[in-house]
């Protein structure tokens, strides 16, 4: 029982050290996140001073919050940002408040961090196809069901309702 234990800690531990990396972005001239990432590191350090007020201020659209509670967890979303991206620092905090309020479980999400030249470094992507962050991949199964790139075309919480319904 003591070797399983050790074993199981053992291996959440080296999972646990593939999460959140930074990296150098030499665009940027500084350190990025990038790769595979958890939602609480977007409430700390210079993503938090983005991440909590707009999560706090933005109301999503109760029509839409109430379609989505039903079907929302019929699909998977890949969330692709760069914590760099004015856009990114507008539509993940956004995007988390509606998962949130249209109580998405965390198992149908994944969050993955980008340098500026849209590479995760740590996680291969290059089948999702990224030309913009954030880029919210909207997936049935293993089917794409559709992605809402940069900005949503009306609201965050009505193109996600567009995409989810069309499927079910």
């Amino acid at each position: 029982m003591t070797v399983l234990l050790f074993m199981l800690l053992t291996f959440q531990a080296a999972v646990a050290q593939n999460v959140n990396k930074r990296v150098y972005d030499s665009t940027l001239n500084q350190e990025v996140l990038a790769g595979l990432c958890n939602r609480q590191v977007l409430t700390k350090d210079e993503f938090g001073t983005y991440f909590n007020p707009e999560y706090k201020n933005y109301q999503p659209q109760t029509k839409f919050i109430n379609k989505l509670k039903d079907k929302i967890n019929t699909v998977s979303v890949v969330i692709v940002f760069g914590e760099w991206c004015g856009d990114s620092q507008e539509q993940v905090p956004r995007f988390f408040k509606i998962a949130d309020e249209a109580k998405m479980d965390s198992s149908h999400l994944k969050l993955i961090a980008v340098n500026r030249n849209k590479d995760a470094v740590t996680e291969d992507i290059s089948g999702y196809k990224i030309e913009r962050v954030p880029t919210f991949i909207v997936f049935k199964g293993d089917t794409e069901s559709g992605r809402i790139v940069e900005t949503p075309s009306t609201t965050l919480e009505e193109d996600l309702w567009k995409i989810i319904s069309k499927n079910n």
